[in-house]
């Protein structure tokens, strides 16, 4: 073969790669870890939460601890002794994940933020909360009571979902947002305690204890 034929079969050959690779569409990107969509930037709450509750959270067993002592020594409103693991800080089992539906909860408030002179803990009745699901994940909701929080749930780990969210008070509407009022705000860890037994633990509160833990039971 000539050089001049080896040179246009070469250059023939050049052609159709090219106008393969043209007709070729590239890949599409790979999926965000976690999902897709909007949703996939809220499965991290660390990018979300503010410095206050940051530091609320890393020191929720120096909360545990104090409330825990306040209750067994100073007197307090209801049967504390009634609520069983609901008290106890490792009571966390695997899987959290909640089902979303209606739930019975209550409110047990453990320590006092005015020392020595508040109650040592207060158990209160059962109220109406919820669990939903929303485009951007599961959300807790208390519907009924004069301190209703509200908060968008996070995976953590398998005994442990971290709730950022804020709290609505007597006749306000709902609290749906996180941030805007850094004195509603509130970090919270939501656990499952039992067979169809859920808290959520919530390490210093804006005001009256230490410590608040909300159970909740299926309705």
């Amino acid at each position: 073969m000539s050089r001049l034929s080896r040179s246009s079969t070469l250059i023939a050959f050049v052609g159709l790669v090219l106008a393969a690779c043209a007709a070729t569409p590239p890949p599409p990107p790979p999926p965000p870890p976690g999902g897709s969509g909007g949703s996939a930037a809220l499965r991290d709450w660390r990018g979300i939460v503010t410095a206050a509750d940051r530091d609320r959270y890393n020191r929720r067993d120096a909360a545990w601890s104090l409330a825990l002592q306040q209750a067994r020594r100073q007197s307090g409103s209801g049967d504390l002794a009634g609520v069983g693991d609901l008290i106890e800080p490792r009571a966390a089992r695997a899987p959290v994940a909640p089902p979303p539906g209606d739930y019975r909860c209550r409110t047990v408030k453990l320590g006092s933020q005015g020392g020595e002179a508040g109650l040592g803990y207060v158990v209160y009745g059962w109220f109406a909360c919820r669990i939903e699901r929303t485009p951007n994940g599961l959300k807790f909701s208390k519907l009924t009571g004069s301190q209703r929080p509200a908060g968008l749930l996070f995976p953590e780990d398998d005994r442990q979902m971290v709730m950022l969210g804020s709290m609505a008070l007597a006749a306000e509407p709902p609290a749906n947002s996180y941030g805007q009022r850094p004195d509603r705000d509130m970090v919270a860890v939501l656990e499952r305690i039992g067979d169809r037994r859920w808290r959520l633990v919530i390490p210093w509160p804006q005001v009256e204890s230490n410590l608040d833990v909300i159970e909740l039971v299926p309705a």
